[in-house]
């Protein structure tokens, strides 16, 4: 009797921790999707009222040339990679005060999948893109 109990608290248990920690996979195309409501102020090859976003994985907060950026994120010391976008797409506020960016993603599902957009953004230069090439 108590083994029985046992096994049906971890079976309990084990479909709890499931439901609550699986998530989908990021998507690419509903990040591209999403990321429309970006280019207000982004592209992915120039500069507008924010900075262009193509090779942003593994640069520096705050270099992109010919951008004007405020001192709070030039000084940030962040490196961008998924966890350090993911915080600024939650709160860019909150992640580095006094930055220029006040836009931000409220569910966790649309942050990972404009992050793989931006992953996918990042493997094609932005003259393939034009071109059509790596897609």
């Amino acid at each position: 009797m108590r083994s029985r109990f046992r096994l049906v608290l971890a079976a309990v248990a084990g479909a709890v921790l499931s439901s609550t920690t699986a998530s989908a996979a990021p998507s690419a195309a509903h990040g591209e999707e999403l990321y429309q409501s970006c280019q207000d102020c982004h592209s992915l090859d120039s500069n507008d009222v924010g900075p262009k976003h193509r090779g942003v994985f593994g640069r520096k907060a705050g270099s992109v040339a010919d951008y004007s950026y405020s001192d709070a994120l030039k000084h940030s010391g962040i490196t961008w990679d998924a966890d350090s976008l993911d915080k600024w797409l939650t709160d860019p506020q909150k992640l580095v005060p006094g930055s220029k960016m006040f836009f931000h993603l409220d569910a966790a599902q649309d942050r990972a999948d404009v992050i793989e957009y931006l992953k996918d953004a990042d493997k094609v230069t932005g003259i393939d893109h034009i071109h059509g090439i790596g897609k």
